[in-house]
């Protein structure tokens, strides 16, 4: 726990990174941060697809239209802030000379969304409308 909350004041003060280990080669850290970036477009990606989901599926049961919209919506906010997470960690660990840290959170985030993506199949083979 204590590591978390250092890396979370990391987040808001990367300049601190500076002060662990030695400065890497700065090809790593830019190859860092753009996988920073890969992560915050999926994450910006799952936002806009649960607005969507939302305002363009009005005829869907209410219940289904929301849960699929939160569900989007949580795992696209999960997605940025892993995102800051990974990037703070894996700076860390090339400063310090350390191996990068692993991660479950790919792993979560392909079964959110394939979860929700089984839950839409559903939802058009069944037809689940409010019958306009």
């Amino acid at each position: 726990m204590i590591d978390f909350v250092k890396d979370v004041r990391l987040w808001f003060a990367p300049r601190l990174l500076r002060d662990e280990g030695e400065t890497p080669d700065y090809r790593f850290s830019l190859a860092n941060e753009r996988t920073f970036l890969a992560w915050i477009r999926t994450a910006l990606a799952l936002v806009g697809g649960g607005f969507a989901v939302d305002q363009f599926l009005p005829d869907l049961r209410w219940g289904v239209r929301v849960g699929m919209s939160l569900a989007l919506l949580a795992v696209g906010a999960a997605c940025a802030l892993r995102a800051v997470n990974h990037w703070v960690r894996c700076e860390r660990a090339m400063r310090r000379g350390e191996d990068l840290p692993p991660s479950r959170f790919p792993v979560l985030l392909s079964l959110g969304v394939g979860l929700v993506a089984v839950a839409m199949m559903v939802v058009v083979l069944l037809g689940w409308t409010t019958g306009r």
